[in-house]
């Protein structure tokens, strides 16, 4: 039985979905108006990891992960600021969307670096307004929101459910605003806690039309909205940084089970921070480290996956260098096992699976996937590989053993991804550049050798001497 623990009950649940056998799920997504860190990364690969396990799992998976492209403003809690996409497009003299389109190719390319599936849905706010009108709309008139002008706002005193997520009641958001903040949100609001659904500003860019004024939508119902149009009223999982449970996924449940009188969604999972060198990162700090940028300076892209992911993801991260340097040694481990694997399917002593490594195999399997049962405790299963391989690297294994081993290994790459995808063909030059090594190595120019295969290992080609000859892969 799967088990995740719910924010919402603060503690491990049994995992009963809505309709046995399915699982929808919804995570919050990007605000594309800058890069996406390696911190943003963290939480989209744990969407990723508790994706690929409930494929493993045999779940037919929807998966909806938003684009924001309004509506963020930079003050979240006292919905005041400029909005987030704006400011920037402002500043880069550029189109709100047209700056959101560059943004969500890159975010889309980080995805596809760091080898995360692609969601089935990824609604953009700014094509889903008609919905988010419908839902206020009914919150107008069912009397749980109100008009301010303009605008429009939740009336938490008629949610007594606020801030069961969290633990906030909110009685405290007054404190922290600046006092013209302050005083703004007081004026408009009946009490801080409250929240608005839709917003007015001439200077607003992005504004569309709505039975109650012209405008634009805040960024809470944004969701609400594009959850409901894909998943229904009542959905199974939401994910999401930890910084997102309030008040973002707060007022979604307040917004939504104020519309639909239906509970909005059954499990919440949320993604700890990660630091930087000890350091809290953040855009706003302008201390952030990128992917592409990593990669840029050599580090293996599914070595970063790794790295971001062997941590449990309730548990706060710190990226060192040094500890991206000991998960690359742990996936060459695993990737050179791979590879020697192969080439012992291909040329290895005849023979069929012995008992031995077939009952190693059950059993590493049946651990593996009961510790990512238990709320994806991948620490505890990739152990589980780890044990494995230094049993199965103390036998010598047939070519049965080999190939019944490359099979369980393509079953846990389901969740892993960091296998090649596919046998690669070698690039006319990188095959000149072997051969130019192996007729080094033969007149014993030691120096020449070195010097080629690091030129080639600078291009991602790593190289593996055996007494068979030379075989490679991909960094």
């Amino acid at each position: 039985m799967i088990r995740f623990h719910n924010t919402l009950s603060r503690k491990l649940e049994d995992f009963v979905p809505i309709v046995a056998g399915k699982a929808g799920m919804y995570n919050c997504g990007p605000t594309v108006y800058s890069s996406q860190h390696i911190g943003n990364y963290r939480a989209y690969g744990f969407t990723d990891l508790l994706r690929r396990f409930l494929d493993l799992r045999g779940f037919e998976v929807t998966q909806v992960m938003n684009i924001t492209d309004v509506g963020h403003l930079r003050d979240e809690v006292h919905d005041a600021g400029e909005d987030k996409l704006e400011a920037a497009a402002r500043k880069a003299k550029v189109d709100p969307q047209q700056l959101a389109a560059m943004y969500t190719q890159e975010f889309f390319d980080g995805l596809d670096l760091l080898r995360v599936r692609r969601a089935h849905h990824y609604p953009r706010a700014t094509q889903h307004v008609p919905q988010m009108i419908e839902i206020i709309q009914g919150l107008l008139d069912k009397g749980i929101a109100y008009r301010v002008g303009d605008e429009v706002y939740y009336d938490v005193s008629r949610f007594p459910g606020y801030g069961a997520l969290s633990g906030n009641r909110g009685d405290e958001l007054e404190a922290g605003a600046s006092e013209r903040v302050a005083d703004e949100v007081m004026a408009k609001k009946r009490h801080p806690r409250d929240f608005a659904l839709w917003k007015s500003d001439p200077h607003h860019i992005q504004q569309w039309d709505a039975p109650w004024g012209r405008g634009f939508p805040g960024w809470h119902i944004e969701c609400s909205a594009m959850s409901r149009t894909y998943l229904g009223d009542t959905f199974d999982i939401h994910t999401g940084g930890e910084n997102n449970i309030f008040p973002h996924h707060e007022c979604e449940i307040a917004q939504s089970e104020g519309f639909t009188g239906k509970r909005f969604v059954n499990v919440w999972l949320h993604a700890a921070h990660l630091n930087l060198e000890g350091e809290k990162m953040a855009k706003s700090e302008g201390n952030v480290l990128y992917p592409k940028d990593l990669v840029a300076q050599g580090e293996s892209p599914v070595a970063i996956r790794w790295y971001l992911q062997s941590v449990h993801y309730r548990q706060p991260m710190n990226f060192t260098r040094e500890a991206l340097k000991g998960a690359t040694a742990g996936v060459e481990r695993l990737l050179n096992f791979h590879d020697s694997l192969k080439h012992r399917a291909d040329k290895g002593p005849e023979g069929v699976a012995a008992v031995k490594v077939v009952e190693s195999l059950d059993e590493a399997r049946v651990r593996y996937v009961a510790a990512l049962d238990e709320d994806l405790n991948v620490a505890e299963a990739n152990a589980v590989l780890f044990d494995l391989m230094r049993s199965l690297n103390a036998m010598d294994l047939t070519r049965g053993d080999a190939a019944a081993t490359l099979g369980f290994l393509t079953d846990v790459d389901q969740v892993l991804g960091i296998l090649p995808v596919a046998e690669e063909s070698l690039e006319a030059e990188v095959e000149r550049k072997i051969q130019e090594r192996e007729a080094a190595r033969r007149r014993k120019d030691f120096k020449a050798s070195d010097r080629i295969r690091d030129e080639l290992l600078a291009k991602g080609i790593v190289l593996m001497d055996s007494p068979d000859g030379v075989r490679w892969r991909r960094k």
